[in-house]
């Protein structure tokens, strides 16, 4: 998963200038972030605060983790099984 360089409450702080009445291309200048970016997180993550988003994700890279290991002990358990069913 790529690493965002904008930290949690950065993008909590960018998404409140927003409500506060800044424009997205003002915020875009800034910040160095493209519109298309800040409307995607603004989709996603709109209403949160910075610890609200930390946590948030955390739980996302957590679940990308366990996908991994789900989709390599699944592989294991198919290989396991082939074996298995040639001796057999």
């Amino acid at each position: 998963m790529k690493k965002s360089k904008f930290s949690p409450q950065q993008i909590a702080k960018i998404l409140k200038e927003f409500d506060n009445g800044k424009t997205a291309a003002e915020i875009s200048r800034d910040h160095g972030v493209s519109t298309a970016a800040f409307y995607k997180w603004r989709e996603r993550y709109g209403g949160m605060n910075g610890k609200e988003l930390k946590r948030l994700k955390q739980l996302e890279e957590e679940n990308f983790r366990l996908k991994q290991m789900y989709a390599s002990l699944s592989l294991d358990h198919d290989m396991a099984k082939e074996i298995i069913e040639k001796k057999l």
